[in-house]
Order: structure tokens, then sequence, then C-alpha cells
């Protein structure tokens, strides 16, 4: 047997040769402090494996199931939190810095909602000796109230976007629509991960809708994309509401969102002398098509202006009834849905003269043909 001339300062006994040691108790410039390296019964008499905590806490809001991770929220779009128990747990572990070769496995055991116990095996090599270690975690879930969530419950919100609408009021459809463009787009900014996206509150007014955004860039972003898709303009207002703890001034932002006066599919008489015209867009300058003679039409305005102009009803209210006859190339006859009668009116390029019935708006302007259902569509949009 090979000795070293050592001995355990615990025991006495001598330690054979090749013994080896903890780094950490290695003497100045990697030197090795005899005095005190022990034998390995000595040694694994005091040994631990695994450093574990007496229980650890999983914080997740009750609200939304966040979890607390670090010193932050994050969204995980889960119910079942054994996942998140056993990635906490592994990080709260502490393997020994001798050990080699180390493996472990776990299995959760769910007690309750709120209880989850964490069986933990462990092995490795020390010394050139195999060694196992069985610990047991309890993990509790605490529900809490997250910081959004808070901002939320607490009404808490940096901008108003009001949706208006040009000498009307904006349609259900309007509104549900200018709704989910702001519920999509507080969406998309919520997987990239921010979570100071929100909305703190949609209200239906006499007048239109009103919604409190948690940031005023989100508050822009959505007054800019309801713009977008449904026309219109908006402008904004600030106002000043506090100093934060550095002295700088808080504003708070209203986005005053003002869809377009005319809608898609309503027919208007310009005070131009040509005749009516069924809106096909509203989105920058207004466009359409005559329906006197099937040409296009687009106001010549600014944007954000809107043309003096008759409401004469919607694509909606108009009747499907027979054509007659075609007089010439400017005029054919159609009969009158309401009186059955025979009337001469303008021919439009978009008539099909093969068709036994035709789209007939009949107002105070008159009795107008309309394009056939799909063709008062803007292909731009």
């Amino acid at each position: 047997m090979s000795r070293s001339g050592e001995f355990c300062p615990r025991c006495g006994d001598e330690i054979p040769e090749g013994t080896d040691e903890r780094p950490e108790l290695a003497g100045a410039g990697g030197q090795r402090n005899s005095e005190h390296v022990l034998c390995d019964a000595c040694y694994f008499e005091e040994f631990d494996l695994v450093d574990a905590p007496d229980t650890i806490q999983v914080r997740v809001c009750s609200r939304c199931g966040a979890v607390h991770k670090g010193n932050r929220w994050v969204d995980i779009g889960a119910e079942d939190y054994t996942d998140i128990a056993v990635e906490q747990v592994s990080e709260a572990l502490g393997i020994h810095v001798d050990a080699q070769s180390v493996a472990w496995q776990v299995a959760p055991e769910q007690l309750d909602k709120n209880n989850i116990r964490m069986h933990a095996e462990f092995s490795g090599v020390i010394r050139g000796t195999p060694v196992t270690e069985e610990v047991t975690v309890p993990v509790r879930i605490s529900r809490q109230t997250c910081k959004r969530c808070g901002k939320i419950a607490g009404g808490s919100f940096a901008s108003i976007v009001q949706v208006r609408a040009d000498e009307r009021v904006p349609t259900d459809d309007e509104r549900e629509r200018a709704e989910e463009i702001a519920q999509e787009y507080v969406a998309a900014r919520e997987e990239t991960g921010d979570r100071n996206a929100f909305i703190t509150e949609t209200k239906t007014v006499d007048d239109g809708l009103d919604m409190k955004i948690s940031t005023n860039q989100m508050g822009l972003g959505i007054a800019k994309r309801i713009t977008a898709q449904l026309g219109g303009s908006y402008s904004d207002s600030r106002r000043l509401i506090s100093e934060d703890e550095d002295g700088q001034e808080l504003y708070r932002m209203t986005y005053a969102v003002r869809l377009p006066r005319y809608r898609q599919g309503e027919v208007i008489d310009p005070e131009d002398g040509d005749g009516p015209v069924l809106v096909r867009s509203v989105q920058g300058n207004l466009k359409g098509v005559r329906l006197t003679t099937g040409e296009d039409y687009e106001a010549s305005f600014e944007e954000g202006e809107t043309p003096d102009a008759r409401r004469l009803g919607f694509r909606e209210d108009s009747q499907q009834t027979t054509l007659v006859a075609v007089e010439d190339d400017n005029a054919v006859q159609v009969l009158d849905p309401e009186t059955f009668e025979s009337k001469t009116v303008p021919r439009p390029a978009y008539l099909d003269t093969d068709a036994d019935e035709v789209p007939v708006l009949k107002s105070h302007a008159g009795l107008h043909v309309l394009p056939a259902d799909g063709e008062d569509t803007d292909t731009d949009e």
C-alpha cells in the first residue's frame, strides 16, 4: 500500500497517496495544504453533494398568470406551473464544486393547486467514488398581482383615443372595428414582451368610442392604425397631470380620431353638377364612381378635408329591378321598383345590357343604376 506520510487531522488515520483534495483547500500558489486534507471517511462524513433551500416560492399573478422571475414579471401563457417550479428549483440548487459527471432527475408531486413537492435525485463522482443523494424541496405557488394588472385594476392610463366621425355618428361596425384594431395592436406588442401595452377601459359614448390606453406611444400607434384602415384623420392634444420624482413634467395625451364624413358604399351627390357618386374609398382622397356615366371620381381636395355633397343613401338601400330596354349609348329604361312604371335613366358604362335585372337606388335625386355587387370596391385598398 502506498503511503503519503500525511494523516487526517480529524481521525488521525494515514491518508493514502493520491487522495484527491478539494481545490478550495489548496494553499497559496496552488500548493497543497496538507494539514487541512481529510481522509475519505471523514471527508464523506461531512460531504453534501447538493445544497437545497428549505422551500421555494413561485410568485404568480392571479389575474394574468404571469410569473415573477428575477426582478420582473414574465408572461408564460400557462395554467400549469409545474415546469416553472422545476426550473426555479434547478436554479436554486447548488452542486458541490468537486463533483464530476453530475446527473439528476426530478419527480414533481402536486399536492394541491398551490403546493408542489419536488423529489430530486442526484448522482456524481467525488474523489473517484460514485455518490448519490436525494432531496425534497417544497414549492409554494404564491398568488399575487403583477404590476401590470395592478395598473389596470387601478385604472391607470397615459393616453385617450377618442373615435368620432365628421358630421355624423360612427356606426356600430365602425366602433367595433376601431376597438378590434386597438386590441390587435396591443396583442402584437404583448407578443414582443411589452408588458406596458394594455387597454385600461373601452367605453361606448353617444357620439363614438373612448379608449384609455396604457402609454402615449400606444395611443398614438392605435390612432394611426384606425385612420389607416378606416380612413379619416387624427389630431392630438396634451394636458399636464403631474411631475415625476425628478421634477419632469408628465402629460396625458388625447388622440382625437375623426372618421370620414362619408362611408364606403354611400351614395352622395357632390355640388359639381355631374350627378351622384357611389363612394368606393375614403382613405386619403374620397374616391368613387359616377352613377350617370360610370367614370371614376376622385375629390380634388386636400387630405383631411371633405367636399360638400348631399347624402342620397347606401348601396344596401338599393333594389333589384327589371332592365326594360336599352334606348341608346346614354340611356336605358328600367322599372321603378315602387310604382312599376318604366323610367328612362342614365346608362353608366358598367351596366350589363344583357342582364335581366339591375340594382337601382331611388332617392330625391332620381333613379340611378348601381354597379353589380363586388364592383364598387377600390382595388387599391
